[in-house]
C-alpha cells in the first residue's frame, strides 16, 4: 500500500491497521503526509504525551521497557537486525521513502527506524520505593546531553528516581534520550516539578536534601550518603537557585586541584553519586 500526501487521518493515525512487520505495510512517499506531520510535532516536543524514539538500540530499549507504541516508521528496506526488531513491535508500521525518512530523522544520518511512544508518567511513590532512597533533583539543567548523561548515571548508581525541576531540558527529547541510552525508559522521572515543592515532599518523608555547590564547606565524601537523601544539582552556569540553596539541609562540594574551579555538571553528578554508592556498599 502506498500512501501519499492525500492520506489525512486524525492525529496522523488510523484504526484498523494490522500490526508488526509481517502484516500489510504502508509506504509513505510524501513529507506532507499527516502521519509525518504528526511525528514531526512529536519530535519537536509539541505533543507532550508522546515521545520520538529513533535508532535501533533506543527503539529496542523502548520496546523492552514496555512503553506503549503508537506508530513505527522504517526505511523501505530495513536491515536484518531491524527486521527482527520490527517483529517485536505491536503498532502500525509505515515504510518511508528515503527522502521522507531523512526529513523526519532527528540525526544527521538517518538511523533507519523510528517509533512514536507514549511518554511515561510514573507514580510519585515509585521514586520513594526504597528503605533509604537516593533521589536526584535537577534544577534548570539546560543541556540535553548533560541531562541525558545524568539520567544514565543515576540509573547506574541505583538512584530511586529523578525530579526534573521546572526550567530544565526535556528528559524525553530526542537528544536527551540519545544521551541517556535507554535509562529514561526505566528510571522513574517526574518532569517540570517545583524544586521547593520537591524538597518539602522529601522532607515530609524523612529525606534530607543536599545541594552541590563549589561554595560549600562540607566535602562530598564527608556527608553520610547512607541516609535517605535528595541530591540536587544546579544549572550549568549559575548553579542551584538561591531559594533551593536556602531550603536544603546541607551543601556539599567536590575538592578540586587548582587552578580548576568547577566540573561539568554531569561529571560532578557522577563523582557524588558514586561516592554515595561506595558508602552504601
Amino acid at each position: 500500500m502506498i500512501i501519499s500526501d492525500c492520506d489525512h487521518s486524525a492525529n496522523g493515525f488510523t484504526t484498523g491497521f494490522t500490526y508488526g512487520w509481517s502484516a500489510n505495510r504502508m509506504l509513505i512517499t510524501s513529507s506532507s503526509n499527516e502521519r509525518i506531520k504528526h511525528a514531526r510535532r512529536v519530535r519537536e516536543g509539541r505533543e507532550r504525551d508522546l515521545i520520538f524514539v529513533e535508532g535501533e538500540r533506543l527503539v529496542g530499549e523502548c520496546v523492552s521497557s514496555g512503553l506503549k507504541l503508537q506508530a513505527s516508521f522504517t526505511a523501505e528496506s530495513p536491515s536484518p537486525s531491524q527486521l527482527t526488531l520490527l517483529e517485536r513491535i505491536s503498532c502500525p508500521v509505515f515504510q518511508l521513502s528515503e527522502s521522507v525518512l531523512e526529513s523526519l530523522s532527528d540525526t544527521t544520518s538517518t538511523q533507519g527506524i523510528i517509533v512514536i511512544a507514549e511518554r511515561p508518567f510514573p507514580a510519585l511513590d515509585r521514586l520513594f520505593d526504597s528503605k533509604a532512597p537516593l533521589i536526584l533533583g535537577l534544577d534548570r539543567i539546560q543541556d540535553p546531553g548533560n541531562l541525558g548523561t545524568l539520567v544514565r548515571t543515576a540509573e547506574s548508581a541505583g538512584v530511586s528516581g529523578l525530579f526534573s525541576f521546572a526550567g530544565s531540558a526535556d528528559a524525553f527529547s530526542p537528544k536527551t534520550l540519545r544521551s541517556s541510552m535507554g535509562s529514561a525508559f526505566r528510571l522513574p522521572i517526574l518532569p517540570d516539578v517545583s524544586g521547593l515543592g520537591t524538597i518539602e515532599t522529601c522532607r515530609a518523608r524523612g529525606i534530607k536534601s543536599v545541594v552541590a555547590t563549589g561554595e560549600a564547606d562540607l566535602l562530598h565524601y564527608d556527608y553520610d550518603w547512607r541516609q535517605p537523601t535528595l541530591l540536587i544539582l544546579g544549572n550549568e552556569g549559575r548553579g542551584a537557585s538561591a531559594e533551593i540553596m536556602k531550603a536544603c539541609d546541607a551543601r556539599v562540594r567536590i575538592p578540586l586541584h587548582s587552578p580548576v574551579e568547577s566540573l561539568n555538571v554531569a561529571a560532578a553528578g557522577a563523582a557524588i553519586l558514586f561516592e554515595a554508592v561506595r558508602q552504601r556498599r
